[in-house]
């Protein structure tokens, strides 16, 4: 019998949240715009007794800084609880440190950020990539949304792919132009996700977790012969991360109905020009495509979801072969790179 379909009036933040209790054991929360009401669902559901897909309670600190949350999320998944954040912008820049150590230590976790600018000569709350751009380097995986319903959709794959991959995600959306638009998608439940995860993996992480009965040293110094032997042997859990993630995004559009891919192609088969962007663009971009193509025009739109660790296969597999030229919108500012 099919499952009757649940229908959710809701912002970008609010589906985020949503997906996230239900996958979390613990949220370290410090509030920032535009990301803040991420944590005060969590915080509100958490009050109220509502159950995470284990039957328990989220437990919710929220600390003194985003550094604050950052640390505690790095020591709470160190102990073996599943533990999740929200943030954004500057935000997120002060959680830099403690993400390399959580990517470092192959800790499964999502920190869920609403793209936001950073303060530069001014500040600004609006909606920009210049914030998840600076994380690139950190280890974690990037999975980036367009729409609210992406969002509710993608966070459960976000979710899947860190426990049974073991690195950790940044799931992203525009701040305000995704995180505060208000939409009538479809709600997925404890019930629909709950038989995707990996309950080795998930075994696995609760048995690595630090015990005073079974001690191990942790975060030690090492000379670069070793360190750099170390780091390089991560290489292989980012390998399969474009094919878990694949997999996930497969099993939710069985559930669903609704197809993902590591890149979406939307346009004319043939398209010689073809736009490649990430985010709420996309969006927009669809419409102008529906506009021209009925017009004769040949184009097209590759939107990124895996942004990291980024898959040139997949890639590559998306771009129609007619393709004649490519645009590339980046909704960022990097000063002295090429373009700027």
């Amino acid at each position: 019998m099919t499952k009757q379909k649940k229908f959710i009036t809701c912002d970008g933040n609010q589906a985020a949240a949503h997906i996230s209790y239900m996958f979390s054991e613990v949220a370290a929360i410090y509030p920032i715009t535009p990301s803040s009401t991420m944590a005060e669902y969590v915080d509100e559901w958490a009050a109220a007794g509502r159950k995470n897909i284990f039957g328990e309670t989220v437990l919710v600190q929220e600390m003194q800084s985003e550094g604050g949350a950052a640390g505690a999320v790095h020591g709470s998944l160190q102990a073996g609880a599943l533990t999740s954040t929200y943030t954004a912008s500057q935000g997120l820049l002060l959680m830099i440190p403690n993400m390399y150590k959580i990517a470092g230590e192959l800790l499964p976790c999502v920190f869920h950020v609403s793209a936001r600018a950073l303060a530069s000569h001014a500040l600004s709350i609006f909606g920009d990539h210049q914030d998840v751009m600076a994380v690139r380097q950190t280890g974690f995986a990037m999975l980036a949304e367009g729409s609210v319903q992406e969002v509710m959709d993608l966070s459960a794959v976000a979710h899947l792919s860190t426990i049974k991959s073991r690195v950790p995600f940044v799931n992203f959306f525009d701040g305000f132009r995704t995180s505060h638009e208000i939409q009538k998608i479809e709600m997925l439940e404890n019930d629909d996700l709950a038989h995707l995860i990996d309950q080795n993996a998930l075994a696995g992480f609760r048995k690595r977790a630090l015990n005073p009965g079974d001690p191990v040293a942790r975060g030690m110094a090492e000379n670069p012969d070793v360190y750099f032997q170390h780091r390089e042997s991560s290489n292989s859990y980012y390998d399969v991360v474009p094919a878990i993630v694949e997999e996930y995004m497969n099993e939710l559009s069985q559930i669903t109905g609704r197809n993902y891919s590591l890149f979406d192609y939307y346009g004319a088969d043939d398209a010689d020009r073809v736009v490649i962007a990430m985010g709420s663009v996309t969006e927009a971009a669809r419409e102008a495509i529906d506009y021209l193509v009925s017009k004769g025009e040949k184009v097209g739109l590759v939107a990124v979801h895996l942004y990291r660790p980024f898959s040139i296969k997949h890639f590559i597999g998306t771009i129609p072969k007619t393709a004649k030229r490519i645009a590339v919108l980046d909704r960022t500012k990097e000063a002295g790179s090429n373009g700027e």
